[in-house]
Formats: C-alpha cells, structure tokens, sequence
C-alpha cells in the first residue's frame, strides 16, 4: 500500500485577507512550486477549504521529515501558510482506480 501525508496549513502572516489566493505576494513562486510538486508526484491534491484560510495536502511521503524537507522550499511557508499538522493516511478505498 502506498504511504500518504495529509497535511493542513493556515494562513500565515504574511496572508493578506482582502486579497484572493492569486493576488497574495510571491503568488507566482509559490504556484510554480506546487505545480512541480505535483508533475512530480508528491502532491496528489490539494486545496483550500471552504474557509479559504486553511488547505489540505495529501503527498506520497514516507514520513514528516520527508514532507516538512521537501515543503522547505516553498516560498509561501512560514509566511503565507503555516503548517499545523502532519499526519499518516493509509488507503484503504481509492475509487480513482475503479475501471469504468
């Protein structure tokens, strides 16, 4: 079974609340980060929630030190997110691999 992290960040306090996601500072550094997080396979979805001041992660990581040196990066960590958990997913159901 493959090894999964959910992650949750908050916004941190460089995190401009009048503005949207895409008009914060360092928008464009940050999203080219996570697109090559995900062309690389350890981002395998993402997002904000309904709040829009907490995201979710779900990356293929062997454990918390892997996640948090990878995340290091980011130019949005610290700053713009903060992270508040770190925990391990196993999968047991995943109807992504259900043949249609």
């Amino acid at each position: 079974m493959a090894t999964f992290m959910v992650l949750q960040h908050r916004s941190g306090p460089r995190w401009n609340a009048s503005l949207p996601m895409e008009q914060q500072s360092e928008w464009p550094a940050h999203a080219a980060f996570m697109d090559g997080l995900v062309d690389d396979g350890f981002v395998t979805l993402g997002g904000p929630l309904a709040d829009e001041h907490r995201v979710v992660l779900v990356v293929h990581a062997e454990s918390e030190d892997a996640v948090r040196a990878t995340l290091a990066a980011d130019p949005w960590l610290g700053s713009h997110l903060v992270i508040t958990a770190i925990e391990p997913w196993t999968i047991r159901l995943d109807g992504r691999t259900v043949a249609s």
